[in-house]
């Protein structure tokens, strides 16, 4: 639950942008502002563990790129939005299939086991 964690876990600071040839405040800006509007925009029922793994991944996706300076802030925050809830679509699918899966697998162990 979003309530359980803080934004202020996922915001990053110059020394974690790294070296942007001068520009690492406003790399850390911007992607402190994406962060913070993804954070406001996530579920309030999102599980724990889904945002633990969806807030790291908005630095992956654009931390490794000059798209944090060559693009537009707003178009990073509708792709960062759009991307998020992308995230969790997926996320909850894998998790639905994973759950079927294993229920199934235990279907099976429970049949061998009765022979």
């Amino acid at each position: 639950m979003k309530d359980q964690l803080t934004v202020q876990d996922y915001l990053l600071n110059l020394s974690e942008v790294g070296d942007w040839d001068g520009e690492e405040e406003l790399v850390a800006d911007r992607i402190n502002t994406i962060i913070h509007v993804v954070w406001d925009a996530l579920p309030d029922e999102l599980a724990t563990a889904q945002i633990e793994q969806l807030m790291p991944q908005l630095w992956q996706q654009l931390g490794a790129d000059t798209v944090l300076l060559d693009v537009d802030e707003d178009e990073l925050i509708g792709w960062a939005l759009t991307f998020m809830r992308q995230q969790i679509e997926l996320g909850i699918d894998d998790a639905e299939q994973a759950a079927a899966a294993e229920s199934e697998s235990a279907d099976i162990d429970v049949d061998d086991e009765e022979e």
